[in-house]
């Protein structure tokens, strides 16, 4: 096809000329093209870098790894369902077995399972293609943590309770200061009880264990003896030792001792040996249980070393109406 040439109508010779291009304008024209022609290259270009047609291998790497994070990801999460599943049971045994068993509050689910409030601490973590994954795993890992803290605190707390329990077990004056052979030699229980020496009717704040002279005589309860002397009016030689947990025992008219003030002593120690000394008319050991400054019957901590049936037989002799020894 012919190029078009174009005329123009010169009133001057009244004839049509030919109308020629300048050089400026042509090259303007071939610079516009060229630049239109780059302009729209490049675009091209950028949008193809933005499809998956034109993916060089750096980006084939990237993906490569985006696609292994979120696989990770996706592990930790599992994981974490886990350990949540395990968090969950030890806190349940914690409220219902352990706390119950040592008369604790439960610690309230809401509380173990509390997020984080005030500031946002994930931020950061915004504004990326996979943020709310990184953003959620992040949060779980932080409450995860959190619950982690709680619960190592409450079995902190668990075990402090746990010794003093134990502690506490070994100390209350759980058996009988002689032997059980001695039961059927109670003279007086704990009660009114008549006066060996004014015949008036007393109170009688412990009971008496006739036995022979140099009968051993055993701590009930661990604790630390108090005194070992005859300071106390009436008892003769005696010892008091401090058990701990407001509880204080009373061992009276012993022949000796067979321990010091400020020494430990565990259940089931020999301290001392029956004898008839101070206000006696017979070797016999008088002994008191105090609670808290309060003298308690002594019967009703027996528990530690004789049957049922035994209880019954020392309990009626110990309320039968009968003079005391001291």
């Amino acid at each position: 096809m012919a190029k078009k040439v174009k005329y123009y109508f010169d009133t001057e010779s009244l004839a049509y000329r030919k109308i020629k291009t300048k050089l400026s304008k042509k090259l303007g024209y071939i610079g516009l093209f060229l630049l239109a022609s780059s302009l729209f290259g490049f675009l091209c270009f950028v949008a193809l870098l933005n499809t998956s047609f034109l993916d060089t291998p750096k980006d084939r790497l990237q993906a490569r790894e985006i696609e292994t994070m979120k696989l990770r990801y996706s592990i930790l999460n599992r994981k974490m369902d886990e350990i949540d599943e395990v968090l969950a049971d030890v806190a349940d045994r914690d409220n219902n077995v352990y706390r119950a068993y040592f008369n604790t509050s439960p610690i309230p689910m809401e509380q173990r399972k509390a997020g984080f409030g005030g500031v946002n601490r994930y931020k950061e973590l915004e504004g990326f293609n996979n943020s709310q994954l990184v953003v959620n795993t992040s949060k779980r890992v932080d409450i995860i943590s959190k619950e982690l803290a709680i619960q190592s605190k409450s079995l902190d707390e668990i075990l402090k309770l746990a010794k003093e329990k134990n502690k506490l077990l070994a100390s209350i004056p759980a058996i009988q200061p002689v032997k059980n052979e001695a039961l059927k030699h109670i003279a007086s229980g704990f009660g009114y009880r008549s006066d060996p020496f004014t015949k008036v009717r007393k109170m009688h704040e412990g009971m008496d264990f006739t036995a022979k002279t140099g009968t051993p005589i055993f701590a009930t309860g661990d604790g630390v003896v108090a005194s070992a002397d005859n300071s106390k009016s009436g008892y003769g030689n005696h010892i008091e030792i401090k058990h701990g947990f407001g509880y204080l025992t009373l061992y009276g008219h012993l022949s000796k001792y067979n321990c010091r003030a400020g020494q430990r002593v565990k259940r089931g120690d020999v301290i001392g040996y029956v004898g008839s000394t101070g206000r006696s008319e017979a070797p016999h050991l008088h002994y008191e249980v105090h609670k808290d400054g309060k003298v308690v019957n002594p019967i009703n901590f027996y528990y530690g070393n004789i049957s049922a049936a035994e209880y019954v037989v020392i309990s009626k002799m110990a309320n039968q109406e009968n003079q005391s020894l001291d």
